[in-house]
C-alpha cells in the first residue's frame, strides 16, 4: 500500500527500509548483532544474513526480545528523524509504514491511522512469495503481530487488500484523495 501512496505523491517513511539501513555493513547496530548472536548471521561479504536472523529471532521469542532491543530504538530514531524533516520541508501529510506500529503503540503519537486488511491465510501465501519461507515460517513472522481485530480497533482507515490490485488501487486513491481534502479544509 505504501507503494501506491507514493506513486500518487504521498512521503513515505518506510520502517523496514529504516531497519535495512540501521543494520547496514559497518554499522554499529550490525556489530551489536554479531555479538549477540554470531559470526553465521553475516554473509561472506560482511553485510547481514538478513535469511538466517529472521529464521533465529521467529524461532525464539528472547533472541527475538535481543534483536529489537538493538534495532528497534535506531528504527525509531531514524523514523522521528525523518517525520520531522518531512515536516520542516512543508509536508502537511506523511505516511509512516511499519508492521508493528500498533504492537509498539507507535500509533498513540500520529494523527491517524492505516490498517490494511487481509485474512491471514492469504497473508501467509504472500509473504512467502515476497520473502521466498515457508508456511511456517510466515506463521511464525505473524504470531509476533497482534490479530488483525486488535489493529482494526484502532485504525482511523482501513484498505481490505483481499482482492484485486485495482480494487485495492482504488481504495488506496480514495483515501489519499481524502486525506489530501482533510489538509486543505484544517489549514
Amino acid at each position: 500500500m505504501a507503494r501506491l501512496l507514493r506513486d500518487l505523491g504521498a512521503p513515505v517513511v518506510d520502517a523496514d527500509l529504516l531497519a535495512r539501513e540501521v543494520v547496514a555493513k559497518g554499522s554499529e547496530a550490525l556489530g551489536e548483532i554479531v555479538a549477540a548472536f554470531g559470526n553465521e548471521m553475516l554473509l561472506t561479504n560482511g553485510e547481514l544474513d538478513r535469511k538466517a536472523l529472521g529464521a533465529m529471532v521467529f524461532a525464539d521469542e528472547g533472541a527475538r526480545r535481543r534483536l529489537e532491543a538493538i534495532t528497534h530504538p535506531r528504527i525509531a530514531g531514524a523514523g522521528q528523524e525523518a517525520m520531522a524533516a518531512l515536516a520542516d520541508a512543508g509536508e502537511h501529510v506523511a505516511i509512516y509504514e511499519a508492521a508493528l506500529i500498533v504492537e509498539k503503540n507507535l500509533h498513540q503519537g500520529m494523527h491517524g491511522l492505516i490498517v490494511v486488511a487481509i485474512p491471514e491465510s492469504l497473508q501467509i501465501q504472500r509473504l512467502q512469495e515476497r520473502d521466498g519461507i515457508d508456511a511456517d515460517e510466515a506463521r511464525a513472522r505473524l504470531a509476533v503481530q497482534l490479530p488483525l481485530e486488535n489493529k482494526l480497533a484502532a485504525a482511523d482507515h482501513v484498505i481490505d487488500n483481499s482482492g484485486s490490485k485495482k480494487q485495492t488501487t482504488i481504495q488506496v486513491e480514495e483515501l489519499w484523495s481524502q486525506l489530501g481534502e482533510t489538509q486543505t479544509t484544517s489549514k
